[in-house]
C-alpha cells in the first residue's frame, strides 16, 4: 500500500476506543512482512484485556516512533479529495501512524537500523497502552511521539488536570426552599470559586485554562436538587501538585472531589531546522517516561481532530515522510557525538 492507501485502510477499521483490537491485528500484519525482509522482530503485548499493543524493532532500537491507535467516537469511514484524507483518526493518528510506517521503510531500505515503532491502545481515555509500554522498555534514547503539529516540532505540551463534582441535597417543593437542601446551589458555588481562580502562567506554555464541560443535577424545575455533579478539565502549564493544591483549597466541603486524571505539563527538545510550536493538548509523553528523550511531530491539525470534519492533508503527510527521516538521522548524529 502507498501512504494514502495504508491511511485510508487506517481510517476504515473501527477503532474507537477500546475496540483496538481490529487495527492492531492489521498493523501487526502489515509490519511482520517488514519486520521479516530487513533481519527486525515484531511482538504484541497486552495492555488490557482484547486490546493489544504492538512494537517492531530493529536492532538495538537507538530512535523509537509512537502513536496510538485508537480514536474517539463516532467511526466516520474514509473519503478522499485532492488535498485531503477525511475520516476518524485522519490526523489523531492513523495518517501519523502511516508516516511513521513509510518513513521507517525508507530508512530500512537506506540501511539505517537501531530503529523501533510502538503503537499503543488507549490514548484517547486511559492510556492503558503506554502505561504498559513502560513498565519494560529496551534501552532508547530517543522517543519521536506523533500527534498532529502540523509538522512542528512540539517544545512544550500541557499537561491536564480532570476533576469530578459532586453534591447532595434534599429534595423538597420549590415553593418551600427552607424544607430543602440544594445540592445545585453547594455545585454552583464551588464551581464558582474554581473560576475565580487566578490560575498559573508559564513563560513557554502560556495560560492555564479551566473549563466546565458537563453539569447534571436535579430532578424538575420545581423540586429543589437532591443531586448534582460537574465534570472540569483544567489545562495544566506549571507543577502538578501545586496547581492540586490550588484547585482543591478552592473547594468547600459541600462537594466530593473525584481527580479522574492528571497528566503533567512537558517542556520538549527542540533541533536546528525544524520549525518549532506549542501545543495544548496532552500526550502519551508522560507516560513513556522510561523511552528515552521524547519528541513530538505529526502532520495533520489539532483543529480538526475529534470534529466531524475531521481530515488530514496529503502533503503534510508526504512531507512528514521526509522530516521523520531527518530527524532520525539528526538524532543518531546527536547520539553518536555524545
Amino acid at each position: 500500500m502507498n501512504l494514502f492507501e495504508l491511511t485510508r485502510a487506517l481510517i476504515d477499521i473501527d477503532s474507537v476506543t477500546p475496540k483496538e483490537l481490529e487495527i492492531g491485528n492489521f498493523l501487526y500484519d502489515y509490519l511482520r512482512p517488514l519486520a521479516e525482509k530487513h533481519g527486525g522482530k515484531i511482538e504484541r503485548s497486552e495492555a488490557a484485556p482484547g486490546r493489544n499493543n504492538v512494537f517492531v524493532s530493529w536492532g538495538q532500537p537507538e530512535v523509537v516512533f509512537s502513536t496510538h491507535m485508537d480514536t474517539v467516537p463516532p467511526f466516520i469511514p474514509s473519503r478522499e479529495d485532492e488535498e485531503h484524507i477525511w475520516g476518524r483518526g485522519a490526523c489523531d493518528t492513523h495518517g501519523i501512524a502511516a508516516s511513521m510506517i513509510k518513513a521507517i521503510e525508507a530508512l530500512l531500505e537506506a540501511g539505517v537500523r537501531d530503529l523501533g515503532l510502538l503503537l499503543v491502545v488507549g490514548e484517547e481515555i486511559d492510556g492503558f497502552g503506554a502505561m504498559h509500554a513502560n513498565q519494560n522498555p529496551p534501552d532508547v534514547k530517543y522517543l519521536i511521539n506523533g500527534e498532529p503539529t502540523e509538522n512542528r516540532l512540539a517544545i512544550g505540551s500541557k499537561g491536564s488536570l480532570r476533576l469530578e463534582l459532586s453534591a447532595k441535597g434534599k429534595a423538597a417543593h420549590s415553593a418551600y426552599v427552607e424544607l430543602g437542601d440544594s445540592a445545585i446551589d453547594k455545585l454552583l458555588d464551588n464551581l464558582a470559586a474554581l473560576r475565580a481562580l487566578k490560575l498559573p502562567v508559564d513563560d513557554v506554555l502560556g495560560p492555564s485554562t479551566l473549563n466546565i464541560g458537563t453539569i447534571v443535577g436535579g430532578e424538575a424545575g420545581n423540586i429543589i436538587a437532591s443531586h448534582a455533579s460537574a465534570a472540569v478539565v483544567i489545562r495544566v502549564v506549571s507543577d502538578l501538585e501545586e496547581l492540586k493544591k490550588l484547585v482543591l483549597g478552592a473547594l468547600d466541603d459541600r462537594v466530593e472531589v473525584h481527580i479522574a486524571t492528571e497528566t503533567p505539563a512537558i517542556h520538549l527538545k527542540s533541533l536546528p531546522g525544524f520549525a518549532t510550536e506549542v501545543v495544548k493538548y496532552t500526550t502519551d509523553i508522560p507516560k513513556l517516561t522510561r523511552w528515552g528523550q521524547p519528541l513530538l511531530l505529526g502532520p495533520g491539525s489539532i483543529h480538526v481532530a475529534h470534529t466531524l470534519e475531521e481530515r488530514i492533508p496529503k502533503k503534510q503527510m508526504l512531507e512528514a515522510v521526509e522530516l521523520y527521516q531527518k530527524l532520525v538521522k539528526q538524532l543518531k548524529k546527536t547520539a553518536a557525538a555524545a
